[in-house]
């Protein structure tokens, strides 16, 4: 759905501004850089403004105007996002809440916390860790990406296959919708089933339905005793993912589990001067925490070696953590070698080996080469395709749309934790089905019946009639 009638972009700067004061910036590289993502690419033309919330209040003041203007909004936060949900183009609002970044409350007896949704996901850990608490979603993006940003996309992370994703952490919701009203969904109880639960709907929603101007979530209190960490050594990806099965088969439960191809990691290891790899070598990193933790590892490790790789066992925390720094620096890695189409295919953990001999076939097909890395915990894959310019080439997409028919074939998804956004509308009905797609734009249209609320993103555009 897309608005109809809007109003001409001078009178909704004079409203937001006589609203909003200094809050409003069109300072022209300011907008420019709204244009794009982390994904890579750029919307066609710069937005008409950027408005800096600092308040619940800031943001109704935004949707009231924008919904008596029928001016698009675009909710934005870091910008760290992979498939274009938040980039913005001409005409539109970019109503940021990175200003909006404090821990309201940290109650450690219920073990729950009351955040803004501008706070830095690493930053919100490291006040948690001042009290011995965590908060469990993880992604690789964490000293980057907000919280609100990972709430919009329904971020999961390195830790996911033990400790849950970011929907499995979020028990409440502050949201203001498209008209400026503020409603609250969920609850600070563990349990709570009142009326549908519009707090999970909102989680990956991706900006279509609200803005989210407080979470209350879940956190964690440290896990204690040791960190086994298992570095492990494979000729190809298909023989590591084989591995990863096999260690969930035998009832491990890792806190972490994840797979470099070579290219990979030889990308990495040219970004971070390391030499871990070899163009023949896979890396399959295995962290086991919590009381059976050297228990774990070691069973880690005997069935590594039984299927014919290579391991080292460390339980020294720090070249734990470098070790998964490694993994953590995959995505700049990428984006030294030019534009890439970062993918985000999840398939169940079974049929992660057969996922990568499919992506090893759609390579020799279209002759390109797809670095990839996965949470293998998870069965959550990510590919890349790397090109020139800010324009995906027709071969690239064709290699994608193999890709993509392969996960769905095995039983996946198109997406574990990106989201949608702009790069993979096209693809949303082979999952979902026509009719499903049909009652989530009913959805939408019950939350922001004017199609003023990021349009254009997971939906293909629609003419208001």
């Amino acid at each position: 759905m897309t608005p109809a009638a809007v109003a001409d972009g001078p009178s909704v700067l004079a409203a937001l501004r006589d609203a909003l004061g200094d809050a409003v910036v069109t300072d022209a590289t300011r907008l420019d850089a709204a244009r794009a993502d982390k994904s890579g690419h750029r919307s066609a033309a710069a937005p008409l403004a950027i408005v800096e919330a600092r308040s619940i209040e800031d943001v109704q003041s935004t949707m009231r105007i924008a919904t008596s203007t029928r001016t698009p909004v675009v909710t934005r936060g870091a910008g760290t996002g992979l498939a274009g949900a938040a980039m913005a183009s001409a005409g539109e609002i970019v109503l940021s809440t990175l200003a909006m970044d404090r821990v309201l409350e940290i109650d450690e007896d219920d073990l729950v916390a009351v955040v803004q949704p501008g706070i830095l996901n690493g930053a919100f850990n490291d006040l948690l860790g001042e009290r011995g608490l965590w908060f469990a979603p993880d992604p690789a993006s964490r000293a980057i990406s907000t919280i609100g940003g990972n709430i919009a996309t329904g971020a999961g992370g390195l830790l996911c296959a033990k400790y849950g994703v970011t929907r499995d952490a979020v028990l409440g919701l502050t949201v203001v919708l498209a008209d400026g009203r503020a409603i609250r969904t969920g609850h600070r109880s563990i349990k709570g089933v009142t009326g549908l639960d519009l707090t999970a709907l909102m989680v990956g929603s991706e900006g279509l339905l609200g803005v989210v101007v407080e979470a209350v979530v879940r956190v964690k209190r440290r896990v204690e005793g040791t960190i086994a960490t298992v570095a492990c050594f494979f000729p190809d990806a298909t023989s590591a993912a084989r591995a990863s099965s096999a260690i969930t088969a035998a009832g491990v439960q890792p806190a972490v589990m994840e797979l470099m191809d070579a290219t990979s990691l030889l990308a990495v290891d040219a970004l971070l001067g390391t030499s871990m790899g070899e163009s023949d070598t896979a890396h399959l990193v295995v962290q086991t925490d919590g009381p059976a933790a050297a228990e774990e590892a070691a069973s880690v490790l005997a069935t590594v070696e039984s299927l014919g790789g290579r391991a080292e066992l460390t339980t020294d925390v720090a070249e734990g953590e470098r070790l998964l720094a490694v993994r953590r620096a995959m995505h700049p890695a990428m984006e030294r070698l030019g534009t890439t189409l970062i993918e985000d295919v999840s398939v169940p953990r079974s049929a992660l080996p057969a996922m990568f001999a499919a992506i090893a076939d759609v390579e020799q097909r279209f002759g390109v080469t797809i670095p990839t890395v996965a949470h293998a915990g998870d069965g959550n894959l990510h590919p890349n395709f790397v090109f020139e310019g800010d324009t995906v080439p027709d071969h690239i997409w064709a290699a994608a749309d193999a890709l993509f028919t392969a996960a769905l074939a095995l039983g996946g998804t198109l997406t574990g934790e990106h989201g949608i956004g702009v790069l993979k509308r096209r693809w949303l009905a082979d999952e979902l089905g026509d009719d499903q797609v049909d009652l989530q734009r009913g959805i939408k249209a019950v939350f922001d019946p004017l199609g003023i609320l990021n349009p254009g993103k997971v939906f293909d555009p629609l003419v208001v009639r």
